[in-house]
């Protein structure tokens, strides 16, 4: 499997804080089947003042570290970009590194608050050749109230990718609704840890996979975690990729109740 979002790179956000969790992370990750770790420090002016440069080198030192620890993961650079009006220039000079250096990069929104004209810029970074994996809407706060803008930026174009333990319950039941919700009506593209440690959101890939086959299938699951990152990564456009599963809009094609209205109100939401 390939994880294509972690925050592994020690003591440069809110992920590993050293060496030693890093490498912890890493063994992990291994245990659970992954192969490659896309390491996606956050971007965030103000925040995580990191850059392509500090991602590129903190990749290095840290492949270094898992090759004489002998632990068989091998790494790529990315960044967990959030929004911001000087992102796409920054993406073109790589001062903001996309997934192994190809056209897919993360882009996270706001958790508490919807961005405005979120989709217009969106678009205009479709238009300039970027493909964006928005990074876990299922855990946005807003997305109940702004899903019809999801819904429209995937047909669009842009890509959904939903954290691995949303629909394992992790993230709590409304973000385990949203996560099922969009695989039912086959708007996700990609599954990733979003793993930020060892004990609290450890990089586990392979409960994720096996919640989302539940929903999707087996085969689609599988594309989920290893065929489109693998694509991803080789720098595929995106019709060179698995489609994604025919959308089942207005029923649950398993015959589950759906996530957290369901739990409430014992019955399917719509």
């Amino acid at each position: 499997m390939i994880d294509l979002h972690c925050h592994m790179l020690p003591g440069i956000d809110d992920g590993a804080p050293d060496l030693e969790t890093s490498l912890e992370m890493a063994r992990v990750a291994v245990a659970d089947g992954i192969a490659v770790t896309a390491c996606t420090s956050h971007i965030y002016p103000g925040v995580f003042e990191n850059t392509g440069e500090i991602i590129r080198s903190g990749v290095a030192r840290l492949q270094a570290a898992l090759d004489e620890a002998e632990i068989a993961l091998r790494l790529t650079t990315g960044a967990d970009a959030h929004l911001a009006p000087e992102l796409p220039a920054r993406l073109r000079s790589g001062d903001v590194p996309t997934l192994g250096g190809t056209r897919y990069f993360l882009l996270e929104p706001p958790h508490h608050v919807a961005p405005p004209r979120f989709d217009e810029f969106v678009f205009n970074l479709l238009a300039t050749g970027y493909v964006p994996l928005i990074t876990h809407p299922e855990r946005l706060t807003w997305i109940s109230d702004h899903y019809p803008t999801f819904c429209a930026l995937v047909d669009q174009g842009a890509w959904m990718q939903i954290t691995s333990g949303s629909l394992t319950g992790r993230f709590g039941s409304e973000a385990r609704y949203w996560g099922e919700r969009m695989l039912d009506e086959g708007r996700v593209h990609v599954l990733a840890t979003d793993s930020h440690g060892v004990q609290r959101r450890p990089p586990l890939l392979t409960e994720g996979r096996e919640a989302a086959a539940k929903w999707v299938g087996a085969e689609e699951a599988t594309h989920l975690v290893e065929t489109r990152p693998a694509g991803i990564l080789r720098n595929l456009a995106p019709d060179e990729m698995p489609p994604l599963p025919e959308r089942n809009r207005g029923s649950r094609r398993h015959g589950r109740k759906s996530g957290f209205w369901a739990r409430l109100w014992g019955r399917s939401a719509s």
